[in-house]
């Protein structure tokens, strides 16, 4: 009887494997509305526990612009169907069927509950952890393999600075983020970054002069100046990761390092920067072109070449004084959008101005943090970096609410215009 019954498991075990039925664990466990579960195709799920203790399951990137849906609510839509509402924009997904008002569909997954134990129906390995990326393997980069004696920020943070493919970018930052933010990666560590980012070999690169981006008047047009937008971000995301590794061992003149804050703030910029080139690449696609499809430039790195000796420049240049210009440059960039119609990218840039904000914000925090524990004046050693590494003045019009809500007042940035400029905004 005892050998009847070990068949008969085995042979139930057989028949889970081979419906691609994977059991997630006891029941009990899932308290929560919401758990998300890491693939290791990248389609990770979302798996919902209902109050009338059901179980669904869907993938947990909203399809609209990838928001976490594993941090949205559950809603009764009023028709006693319940849907999972995206915390970003608050598009509803049938539970049931992944269907939305909107008119987007979601992928939804069959959940089964067995003597206690939950089952999900899907070919992807699951698991509660982000699954590392074993290897990526490029022409000009490095290996991408993580073990225990590398497990380091700025080891990963050189690791993407080699990676040339956009979208691995992309991924691996997400990764390290939230790898970093869980406290699986715990160590600043030391790396010695690349002085160039890695690139892949079919992108023209051209002088930034020569870039036509377009005035959003025509489709080619706005197809052009979102792909210059797309370009700096990609741009950005390196930025982000090459001032943490490369200013890792900064020691403040007290001998005292950067504190732990100053990691989380660029840990969080990378993300949204990489955030940012998913969004204007998928919005490219949706407007029938691709990144990579017009040419580009490398003018921002430039500034970081400039700058790699001083953490102060650095910040002054690439963080504030670049990173405020999109603030500038944003009121006009949206009404040429928006007078077109073009409501999706009108969304799009609404989302990257608001984080940019941020950035501009984090720059000028750890300027003055910096120059005031170095006992430093912090206005005038701004000004100094920017006449030295800036070529020519800071030109007008200036986004001063923006630039305000970043913490950037006009005293900043008003000595560094050219005198007759002035005379022509007052």
């Amino acid at each position: 009887m005892d050998h009847f019954e070990k068949d008969l498991v085995d042979a139930l075990k057989d028949i889970v494997k081979a419906g691609n039925w994977q059991c997630v664990g006891d029941k009990s466990k899932y308290k929560s509305p919401c758990t998300k579960f890491y693939s290791d195709d990248g389609e990770h799920i979302v798996l919902v526990h209902t109050e009338d203790d059901k179980f669904w399951a869907m993938d947990s990137s909203c399809p609209h612009e990838g928001g976490p849906l594993e941090q949205g609510d559950i809603e009764d839509l009023g028709n006693g169907k319940l849907a999972l509402i995206c915390p970003w924009h608050y598009f509803d997904f049938s539970l049931e069927t992944g269907s939305s008002s909107s008119g987007l569909q979601n992928q939804v997954y069959d959940v089964r509950v067995l003597d206690g134990k939950v089952y999900i129906n899907t070919q992807s390995t699951l698991s509660h952890c982000p699954i590392p990326v074993t290897k990526i393997t490029h022409k000009g980069s490095l290996p991408m393999e993580l073990n225990s004696s590398e497990n380091t920020l700025c080891a990963w943070a050189t690791k993407i600075l080699h990676t040339p493919d956009p979208q691995e970018k992309v991924s691996l930052t997400k990764m390290v983020q939230e790898n970093w933010n869980s406290g699986k990666i715990t160590e600043t560590g030391e790396a010695n970054p690349p002085a160039h980012p890695c690139r892949k070999d079919n992108l023209t690169v051209v002088e930034p002069g020569k870039i036509k981006r377009g005035k959003g008047g025509t489709l080619a047009s706005r197809i052009a100046l979102l792909h210059s937008l797309a370009n700096i971000e990609q741009w950005a995301i390196d930025l982000s990761w090459d001032v943490i590794a490369r200013f890792s061992t900064f020691r403040l003149s007290s001998g005292e390092p950067l504190p732990h804050q100053f990691f989380d703030d660029y840990v969080k910029v990378a993300g949204d920067e990489a955030k940012h080139y998913q969004l204007l690449e998928q919005r490219i696609m949706e407007l029938g072109s691709f990144f990579g499809a017009l040419p580009v430039h490398n003018g921002l790195w430039q500034s970081a070449t400039d700058t790699s000796h001083d953490i102060l420049a650095r910040l002054a240049i690439v963080h504030m004084v670049h990173e405020a210009r999109g603030l500038d440059v944003h009121p006009q960039t949206l009404s040429r959008f928006a007078s077109q119609g073009d409501t999706s990218s009108v969304k799009v840039l609404e989302v990257i101005y608001a984080d940019e904000i941020t950035h501009v914000a984090a720059g000028l925090r750890w300027f003055t943090y910096i120059c005031s524990h170095e006992g430093r004046d912090s206005l005038k050693t701004f000004h100094e970096l920017v006449k030295l590494h800036f070529k020519g003045f800071l030109k007008p019009p200036f986004n001063t609410e923006g630039r305000k809500t970043a913490g950037m007042t006009e005293e900043w940035y008003v000595p560094l215009v050219k005198p007759s400029s002035l005379q022509k905004t007052s």
